[in-house]
C-alpha cells in the first residue's frame, strides 16, 4: 500500500483520482497486466486507458525505488550516529532522488579528500573559528588547509549543491567545437564545429547529434555557465546559515573557499548531474518518437488472409520468390534473373501465377526493388493480354527493413531449419504484407528502423519502452490462438515466453484448440494467466461464437442471459447488430459490471472480433520514378510516411532514398511537432524543393504553395537520422516475349 503522500503526488502528475490509482495500484499488486485492467476491469479504475494505467504504474516503480533506497541512506546515517530527527524529517519527506541523494552527500563514504587531510592535520577548530566569524591566527598553508574543509562543507551543503544544479539546469550554455585536427575535415557534424545553444531550450534530436559527435571524438562539448551571479547566491546562502555576520577577514576566506568549492568541487559534478538528466529528457523524448512508429507500423493495414507471391529483389545472386497461402503457410521457392535472363523470369513469373492465382505480389523495397515492380507489372501486363482469364495480383511495395535480421534469428531456424538466409527473408517480407503485426513482432523493434538516435539512448528505457508498444499493439488487435506463431502469442496479456511454447507444443500435439475453455489444459496455464489472456485468444469456428470476438469468457453467462432475454439463440445474437442494438444495457448493471463493459460487449456483440486496423490500400509510386536521377523540383508524388522524427518526417517515394519533408515544410501553418499532423505509415502528397544527388538528399514539401529550390538538399539538422541508405542502381525490365511455356518451375 502506497503511502497517502505518495498517493497525493501522483495525483497531480498523473492527473486522476486517489481512488483510481489505489484501484490501479491494487490490480498490479495481484498480477494484472496493464492491457487486461485497461481492457477488462474499466469499473474498477473509473474508465482509465492504457496510457494512464501506463503511467501510474511507472511512478509507483519510481516511488518504490525511492522509498527503498531512503531506508538504505537512514540506515547508512544511523549506523554513523549522525542521524538526527531534523535530518530523518528531510529525508523521509523528499520526494526526489537528485534532492535525496543531495541530502545523503555528507554522509557518503569518501575517498581521502583533501578536506580529510587538513582534519587529520588538525585545522578543523582553525575552520570552525572562521565559519563561526571567531578571530583566528594562521599561516598562508594553515588557511589553505582550513579553507579545504570549509569547501567540502559547503560543496556537502544541499542546499548550495541543488542552487548550483538549477543554474546549470537553466542558465548554462551547450557548448560544442571541433576536437583538435577534426576541424579539417569535412563531416557530418560540421554544423557543431563552433556551435552554442542555451541547454534549456535546446531540442532533444539536436542535444542528441550532438553527444554523438562527441562520442565519436569528432565534437568536444562542454556547457558554459557565468560564474559571478552564481557565487554571489552561494555566499547568500551560506551567509544565512552561518552562527552571524562574519568579519571582513572571515568573509575573504569563506569567499575563497567558496570559490574553490565551486570550481573543483561543485562545478565539475553539477555539470555531470546535469548533462546526465539532459540526455535521459532527450533520451525518453527518442523514445517516445521510437515508439510511436512503430506503434503505428505494427498496426499498419493487413492485407489478410490472401495467397501471396514474394520476392526479394537481387542484381547477381538474383531475385529470391517464394509463394504463401492464404495463412502464409510456406509452398516453394525459387530464383529468377530479371536482368541476366529477362525471358526465362517472365516466363516463370507468369507459371507462378497461374498455377497458385496470388492475390498480391510482394516486392522488398531494397536492391533493385522498384526494378523488379516495374518487371513484375510489365510481365502482369502481358500476361494478362495472353490469358485474360488468369486473375491478375496487385504488385506492391514492401519495406524490407529487419528481413535480414529475422532471416538469421532463432525464431526464423526453427520455423524454416531447411530454407537459404535469403528465402526465409522472402518469406518474411510476404507475410509482413499479409499481417504486419504478426510478422513484426519476430524482430527486434530495433532493427526496424523507424527510430530516431536509437543506438545512442539509454538502452533499457528503449527495450522496455519498445516492449510496452508491442504487448499493447498485440492485444489490441487480439490474436487467432490456432495460428499464431510462438514470438506472437509470448507477447498476448499473461503469457511470456515459456506458455508461448508450450501452447504451441499443445496444439502439435492435440491440434487446433476447439474452445478457449482447453487452454487451461495446457501445462503451466493456471487460473491467473487464463484471466489475464483468455480475453486476447481468438477461435474462429469455435463451437462457442463467443471464443472469436474479445468478451472475456467471465462474461459469457452475462451474455446467454442477454441472448434469453431477447428471446434468440447465441450464436443467433453473435454478429448480428440488429439483435444487439435492442439490448438495454441498464439493465444488467450490477457492483462487478457497469456501462463501459457493457458497451464492449455489445460492440462485440455487433462486430465479434472485429480488426481495428484500417483497410489495405497499396501506395501510389511514379513508375517513371525509381531512382534519385528521376526526381527533379518540383514534382508533385505521393509517397509513404515511413519515420516521424522531432525534425520532420521521412516519406518513401518509389526511390532508393528516402526525402525528408522537414518540420518547417510539413505544414502551411506554424508546427512544433511533426507528429500532430502524420505518422509512419500515412499517404502524403508532397512536392519536391531540392534535390542533391552527391549526397543522396532529398527535399519534400507538404505545403500547398512550397517554394521551389528553397531547400538545401534535405538535411536533417544534425547526425543521421534513419531513412537514407545507399543502395545500388540497376536498370533492366523484361524483354518482348511471344507467349509463355506451360512446364511447371521446378522448385514449386
Amino acid at each position: 500500500m502506497i503511502k497517502p503522500q505518495i498517493q497525493t503526488r501522483l495525483v497531480t502528475e498523473i492527473g486522476v483520482s486517489a481512488p483510481q490509482i489505489a484501484a490501479v495500484e491494487k490490480l498490479l499488486a495481484d498480477g494484472c497486466t496493464v492491457p487486461f485492467i485497461a481492457r477488462y476491469r474499466k469499473e474498477a479504475h473509473g474508465n482509465l486507458d492504457e496510457v494512464q494505467i501506463g503511467k501510474i504504474q511507472e511512478r509507483l516503480a519510481y516511488y518504490t525505488d525511492l522509498e527503498a533506497r531512503k531506508e538504505t541512506i537512514l540506515k547508512s546515517i544511523d549506523e554513523q550516529g549522525k542521524l538526527t530527527d531534523e535530518l530523518k524529517a528531510k529525508i523521509t519527506g523528499c520526494y526526489q532522488k537528485t534532492a535525496l541523494e543531495d541530502l545523503y552527500q555528507p554522509y557518503k563514504p569518501k575517498r581521502r579528500t583533501r578536506a580529510q587531510i587538513a582534519k587529520e592535520k588538525g585545522f578543523e577548530p582553525l575552520a570552525d573559528a572562521i565559519w563561526n566569524g571567531d578571530a583566528f591566527e594562521g599561516s598562508g598553508e594553515d588557511l589553505q588547509f582550513a579553507r579545504d574543509i570549509l569547501a567540502e562543507r559547503l560543496a556537502d551543503n544541499a542546499e548550495i549543491r541543488g542552487l548550483v544544479r538549477r543554474a546549470f539546469a537553466k542558465k548554462s550554455v551547450v557548448k560544442s567545437e571541433a576536437a583538435g585536427e577534426k576541424a579539417k575535415e569535412p563531416t557530418k557534424f560540421e554544423q557543431y564545429y563552433d556551435f552554442s545553444e542555451p541547454l534549456a531550450t535546446i531540442p532533444s534530436h539536436r542535444y542528441l547529434a550532438i553527444r554523438r559527435g562527441q562520442k565519436e571524438g569528432v565534437l568536444w562539448v562542454h556547457l558554459e555557465l557565468e560564474r559571478g551571479p552564481v557565487m554571489e547566491d552561494i555566499l547568500a546562502l551560506a551567509a544565512k546559515e552561518a552562527p552571524r555576520s562574519w568579519p571582513e577577514a572571515n568573509c575573504a576566506q569563506v569567499a575563497l573557499a567558496a570559490e574553490d568549492a565551486y570550481k573543483r568541487l561543485l562545478a565539475p559534478s553539477c555539470e555531470i548531474d546535469v548533462t546526465v538528466e539532459k540526455k535521459m529528457e532527450a533520451d525518453r523524448a527518442a523514445v517516445d518518437v521510437f515508439a510511436e512508429n512503430l506503434r503505428h507500423l505494427l498496426l499498419a493495414s493487413p492485407l489478410g488472409e490472401k495467397a501471396v507471391l514474394a520476392i526479394d529483389p537481387g542484381i547477381r545472386t538474383g531475385c529470391k520468390v517464394a509463394m504463401m497461402d492464404k495463412t502464409g503457410k510456406y509452398l516453394g521457392k525459387t530464383v529468377i534473373f530479371p536482368q541476366q535472363k529477362a525471358d526465362e523470369a517472365a516466363r516463370t513469373l507468369a507459371l507462378i501465377v497461374n498455377k497458385y492465382r496470388p492475390e498480391a505480389i510482394a516486392i522488398g523495397n531494397g536492391t533493385a526493388g522498384r526494378e523488379t515492380e516495374a518487371f513484375c507489372r510489365e510481365t502482369l501486363k502481358k500476361l494478362h493480354a495472353q490469358h485474360p482469364e488468369i486473375p491478375i495480383p496487385i504488385v506492391v511495395s514492401v519495406s524490407e527493413a529487419g528481413a535480414s535480421v529475422y532471416s538469421a534469428s532463432e525464431i526464423a531456424r526453427k520455423e524454416f531449419p531447411d530454407l537459404d538466409l535469403t528465402v526465409r527473408g522472402a518469406i518474411s517480407i510476404g507475410r509482413r504484407l499479409q499481417d504486419p503485426l504478426a510478422e513484426l513482432v519476430k524482430i527486434d523493434p530495433k532493427a526496424i528502423g523507424v527510430g530516431q538516435y536509437q543506438h545512442d539512448v539509454h538502452q533499457p528505457l528503449l527495450s522496455a519502452k519498445l516492449d510496452e508498444v508491442v504487448v499493447s499493439c498485440v492485444n489490441g488487435v487480439g490474436v487467432e490462438l490456432n495460428t499464431a506463431s510462438a514470438p506472437l502469442l509470448e507477447r498476448v496479456s499473461g503469457v511470456g515466453p515459456a506458455l508461448a511454447q508450450a501452447i504451441v507444443a499443445w496444439r502439435d500435439e492435440h491440434g487446433a484448440f476447439k474452445s478457449r475453455e482447453e487452454l487451461k489444459q495446457v501445462k503451466g496455464l493456471g487460473a491467473k494467466a487464463f484471466e489475464q489472456c483468455a480475453g486476447f485468444l481468438r477461435i474462429r469456428g469455435a463451437v462457442n461464437p463467443l471464443d472469436a470476438s474479445a468478451v472475456h469468457p467471465e462474461r459469457y453467462a452475462l451474455v446467454s442471459r442477454m441472448a434469453a432475454d431477447l428471446g434468440v439463440g447465441l450464436g443467433e445474437l453473435v454478429g448480428n447488430p440488429a439483435a444487439a442494438k435492442k439490448i438495454d444495457v441498464r439493465r444488467y448493471i450490477t457492483n462487478d459490471v457497469g456501462e463501459p463493459t457493457l458497451k464492449d460487449i455489445v460492440g462485440e456483440l455487433t462486430k465479434p472480433g472485429r480488426d481495428p486496423r484500417a483497410v489495405f490500400e497499396p501506395p501510389k509510386f511514379r513508375e517513371d520514378v525509381t531512382k534519385i536521377e528521376d526526381v527533379k523540383e518540383g514534382m508533385k508524388l505521393e509517397g509513404v510516411v515511413t519515420n516521424v522524427t522531432a525534425f520532420g518526417a521521412f516519406v518513401d517515394i518509389g526511390v532508393h532514398q528516402d526525402g525528408l519533408v522537414h518540420l518547417s515544410e510539413l505544414s502551411d501553418t506554424y508546427l512544433t511537432d511533426p507528429a500532430s499532423v502524420v505518422k509512419a505509415g500515412d499517404r502524403l502528397k508532397v512536392t519536391v524543393i531540392g534535390v542533391d544527388k552527391a549526397r543522396g538528399r532529398i527535399s519534400l514539401s507538404a505545403k500547398t504553395h512550397p517554394v521551389i529550390g528553397g531547400a538545401s538538399g534535405g538535411g536533417h539538422g544534425g547526425g543521421t537520422a534513419g531513412g537514407t541508405r545507399p543502395r545500388r542502381q540497376t536498370s533492366f525490365a523484361p524483354k518482348g516475349s511471344s507467349g509463355f511455356s506451360c512446364n511447371p518451375f521446378a522448385n514449386l
